[in-house]
């Protein structure tokens, strides 16, 4: 994954952040409901990048850790955390060799696909924890480059959560949206 590593720290080097200080659009408009839904507050943000996910939810008061390959992307998150006064515990990590220690009540999943790191999430859930989970879905827009193995299917997001105990509580496939997504809340049982 060290061509990952080089490839997100060169795409991290601007000044700006590269995805926006704004949080993602599903994590910004589900917050409230995440936060009745969250058996507690402990929240880990895989492949958090430049941290704007999780500077969104330790300002909603979750103890956040955020996981990312890019150390150069985990400095400006923690520059970013430290500008305003947040604590958040930033790790740098490949996240294929990743081993989770401790629980969550929430994990975040955004713009990024390991397929295999998905047992392990929700093995790292709390009962009633909840994943929220937003990648590229393949399509003929599709934003190039991106390798195939990197872009779920039509319809595999829900097939890869439904052998879980749980509830998939909300799902949607997006094919025609300038970035095609798909998206998924699951809450463990």
């Amino acid at each position: 994954m060290n061509d990952d590593k080089l490839r997100w720290n060169r795409r991290y080097l601007s000044e700006e952040c590269l995805l926006g200080e704004k949080p993602s659009r599903l994590l910004a408009e589900r917050i409230g409901e995440l936060k009745r839904l969250c058996p507690g507050r402990r929240a880990l943000d895989i492949a958090c990048g430049e941290g704007r996910n999780s500077i969104f939810l330790a300002r909603h008061g979750f103890e956040v850790t955020g996981i990312d390959i890019s150390p150069v992307g985990l400095d400006k998150a923690r520059r970013w955390a430290a500008r305003e006064g947040l604590a958040i515990g930033f790790i740098l990590a490949d996240l294929e060799r990743y081993r989770f220690t401790g629980t969550f009540d929430l994990i975040l999943n955004f713009n990024f696909l390991l397929r295999d790191l998905i047992p392990r999430e929700v093995a790292a859930l709390v009962p009633g924890g909840i994943i929220v989970f937003d990648t590229i879905l393949e399509s003929p827009t599709a934003p190039i480059p991106h390798r195939p193995e990197y872009l779920l299917k039509p319809g595999e997001l829900v097939r890869l959560f439904a052998p879980y105990p749980g509830e998939i509580l909300y799902h949607g496939e997006f094919p025609n949206d300038p970035t095609p997504t798909a998206k998924l809340i699951f809450c463990k049982g």
